[in-house]
């Protein structure tokens, strides 16, 4: 026999060898735990900081968590993955609903298969046992104080968001023009002393470049108004308008107030550039959910959930030094602060 011939064939067999190990150690067996599922709205680094609690809450209930994200906004994908879910038999499901009344008719029959609760984004229709999130209408009013604060004398306003179908988006909304026209359900274009540019929310379809190119077209079509106060109420648009602001030369004379804690938008309160922010708590909306869905799954008992229907986790305000609210007297955290509370929480 050659051995040349023998030594390649001997270097064939250990890397088809290799290569079969290698398949079958990186299958992943079945954990043998109770599974529970979360599915967001769309793949933001928001989900990031969930992701971590409901990890956690995992670890902490001895349960298997499956966390998926939607490559986009799509209430066609987030339903194909929740029917994936309902198939893998998990014994719950938390999640963030992107159009509350398009999904209620197929929320429905998912609840009735598997413990269905909602978090960050809701659909009270649905069946669902619960909701875990913000009251986003007072979180709303919140940024509304933020903007009188910052444009006490007035001016206007432009809000972004990436889709206005989810209740959390209509919700802060409508909480932001109720506290600047001072009640509630105001109608515009007129709040009070603030006008709305284009009497409407600005949607870029959860684009970021999207977001951000129109927030430059906004802020050409305002280059004549002296007081602006640009409002993004989901994690990046705040980050988009700054750019934009930056692009366009024009942060010196509009004044940028955000929603979520995105690490741009927690540097840019401490730099001046964003004056504040927020927050909410999606570390919690994560553990919460699963410890709720795992705790209902080991015991069978359904009014874990239901005896608090709307469980509310509080936002904060975050700013650029630590303080009060000047209209409700509520603790403020300074940015710096708050960055180094969430890299603890992160394990950074």
């Amino acid at each position: 026999m050659d051995t040349t011939m023998s030594l390649s064939r001997c270097a064939v067999a250990f890397l088809v060898a290799a290569s079969m190990l290698t398949f079958f150690t990186s299958c992943k067996k079945d954990s043998g735990k109770i599974k529970i599922a979360v599915i967001t709205n769309n793949p933001a680094d928001f989900w990031t900081i969930a992701e971590k609690g409901a990890n956690d809450a995992a670890r902490d209930n001895d349960v298997e968590v499956i966390f998926r994200k939607p490559e986009r906004g799509d209430a066609g994908l987030q339903l194909n993955i929740l029917n994936e879910m309902v198939t893998k038999q998990v014994k719950g499901i938390s999640v963030s609903v992107i159009n509350p009344e398009a999904q209620t008719q197929d929320l429905k029959r998912i609840a009735g298969e598997t413990n269905l609760i909602t978090m960050d984004n809701d659909a009270s229709d649905s069946g669902r046992l619960c909701y875990v999130g913000t009251d986003n209408y007072e979180a709303g009013k919140a940024v509304g104080r933020l903007v009188r604060e910052v444009m006490p004398q007035g001016g206007t306003i432009a809000i972004f968001v990436g889709q206005i179908t989810p209740i959390n988006a209509r919700l802060r909304f409508q909480g932001v023009v109720d506290e600047l026209a001072g009640q509630k359900d105001a109608k515009g274009p007129k709040y009070g002393n603030y006008t709305l540019y284009k009497n409407e929310a600005i949607t870029d379809e959860v684009d970021e470049a999207k977001a951000q190119d129109r927030a430059k077209d906004a802020i050409e079509k305002l280059a004549g108004e002296p007081h602006i106060c640009m409002i993004g109420l989901w994690a990046y648009n705040a980050p988009a308008i700054l750019e934009a602001a930056k692009s366009k030369k024009a942060l010196d004379r509009i004044k940028i107030v955000s929603f979520d804690e995105y690490p741009a938008t927690l540097t840019a309160i401490e730099a001046g550039e964003i004056y504040a922010t927020v927050v909410q708590d999606p570390y919690n909306f994560g553990y919460k959910s699963v410890d709720l869905l795992a705790k209902i799954a080991k015991t069978g008992d359904k009014t874990l959930a239901t005896k608090t229907p709307l469980m509310n986790i509080d936002y904060r305000v975050v700013t650029k030094e630590a303080g009060k609210d000047k209209f409700t007297n509520k603790d403020r955290i300074a940015a710096k602060a708050f960055q180094a509370e969430l890299n603890r929480l992160m394990g950074k």
